[in-house]
């Protein structure tokens, strides 16, 4: 087998940005991807854009939108739960990173415009994740990058302050390398049920995964079980609202629901538990799974009338659909005399919905009622009504590796000279809590690409 410099562990986004400038820098790569042919490129595959700083009109976007405002929204979302040296770093660099992008094969869709409000802040794939997973394969191939598939890596040896070897299993059988490099980029631990379970408990086991069943944290067990230096909080995790009808895992981002800003959302017992308007959905979506996560048997349910119903991208499920309240909620398996009452006290709590704008904060809000709904609070009372289960969507974990602005990891001794993170296997360095929308792919593209630069440099 050829020597490799360079072994990148992971198959996706992150892996594939840190393959293609380790090997355009000369250096012998070969990627270990757990997953078969046709499901590489882990969660990159359920992804449809790419948050993006940039000072003027780039590529398809449109204005301007700066470092400053980017990282507002970033500490918005998180709290401030953040390392800022590196968010300002993942933020400055992404407007470079998106001509790369398009360099190495990636083709973006125009503007976008409507609801979703996202045409100056976020880029759009043309053809989706899968699209740009494949791109990259295409363009690592023509670089000379060896892939190998359901290769699962078992085991890094830490000696001191380097990686020795690297252990994995592909056709039957064990193999050991000593490539020169490592680059870890094999995503968080959410599709392991009984990690999720040990860190949040029994509830967890009610999560849907949305992602890849593939990325189970067996490298970052193996590298935090040898004292590298960790990152993050593991009940922290992108968990959004999805159809409750997704599958186990897999789902992907058709699964996620977009109604609830327009919508009241009710747990089990049929009572509201929080704001739904809080703000404009790309930036406040990622907080609704945990908030299901915390309801009875970790359920909750949107309701919305028919003057809504084409106020938000379609889902992959239609809704539940009823003549009246009451029937919905049976279809729904809600109390009908609860769900009444808690539709009409929310619709006397709504006034001055003439201002009602559904694609900006309008501050049609109610009055008198907790939770308040601040934005976009219009009754709900034009039959049919709609409704959809909602559940905890699990995307990928935060708990990772920490690494530095070359993004390298240490012990609590140094740093190890030879290996490098990126992707969501070290997004909890700056994602300490919640999500913006995209942010997860710049993270990705632009730590895939110093770690590709600094091992390749180390290699040589």
């Amino acid at each position: 087998m050829t020597k490799h410099d360079i072994a990148v562990i992971g198959g996706g986004n992150a892996a594939l940005c840190a393959a293609l400038t380790a090997a355009e820098a000369g250096a012998r790569v070969l990627i270990l991807e757990t997953a078969p042919k046709p499901y590489r490129g882990g969660n990159s595959r359920h992804t449809r854009n790419f948050r993006c700083a940039h000072e003027g009109p780039l590529g398809p976007l449109v204005e301007s939108y700066g470092e400053q405002e980017y990282l507002d929204d970033l500490l918005k979302v998180t709290g401030g739960n953040t390392d800022e040296t590196l968010a300002r770093l993942a933020i400055r660099n992404s407007e470079e990173c998106l001509p790369w992008m398009e360099a190495h094969g990636v083709r973006f869709q125009p503007p976008l415009s409507g609801t979703l409000s996202l045409a100056r802040t976020n880029a759009f794939f043309m053809g989706g994740g899968k699209s740009l997973v494949n791109a990259y394969y295409r363009t690592a191939n023509a670089l000379g990058v060896d892939v190998l598939y359901e290769a699962q890596v078992t085991h890094l040896e830490l000696s001191g302050d380097r990686i020795e070897r690297v252990d994995y299993t592909h056709a039957g059988r064990n193999h050991r390398i000593e490539p020169t490099g490592v680059i870890v980029a094999s995503g968080g631990f959410q599709a392991d049920t009984d990690w999720l379970a040990r860190a949040w408990g029994p509830a967890a086991r009610n999560f849907l995964i949305r992602g890849t069943p593939y990325n189970r944290g067996v490298v970052l067990a193996d590298l935090l079980g040898q004292d590298v230096e960790r990152v993050g909080d593991p009940t922290q995790c992108h968990a959004v609202a999805i159809d409750g009808r997704a599958p186990k895992f897999d789902g992907g981002i058709v699964t996620r629901l977009d109604c609830v800003p327009f919508s009241i959302v009710v747990n089990k017992n049929a009572q509201r538990f929080y704001d739904e308007g809080e703000d404009v959905w790309p930036k406040r979506y990622a907080i609704w799974g945990r908030l299901i996560a915390a309801q009875p048997e970790q359920v909750a349910y949107a309701i919305i009338d028919s003057k809504s119903l084409d106020l938000f991208m379609p889902s992959v499920f239609p809704p539940l659909k009823a003549d009246t309240l009451e029937e919905l909620a049976v279809m729904m398996g809600l109390p009908p005399a609860k769900l009444r009452s808690t539709v009409e006290q929310f619709n006397g709590a709504c006034s001055n919905v003439s201002a009602f704008h559904p694609t900006q904060l309008d501050g049609v809000a109610t009055t008198g009622i907790t939770p308040a709904k601040t934005n976009w609070a219009r009754p709900i009372t034009n039959p049919p009504f709609y409704g959809y289960s909602l559940r905890t969507g699990v995307t990928f974990t935060y708990l990772g590796l920490k690494v530095d602005e070359t993004a390298q990891c240490s012990t609590a001794d140094g740093p190890i000279r030879n290996l490098w993170a990126a992707g969501e296997t070290m997004a909890g360095s700056i994602l300490g809590q919640g999500y913006l929308a995209g942010f997860g792919m710049t993270i990705g593209t632009v730590f895939g690409r110093i770690a590709g630069r600094e091992a390749a440099a180390y290699a040589n």
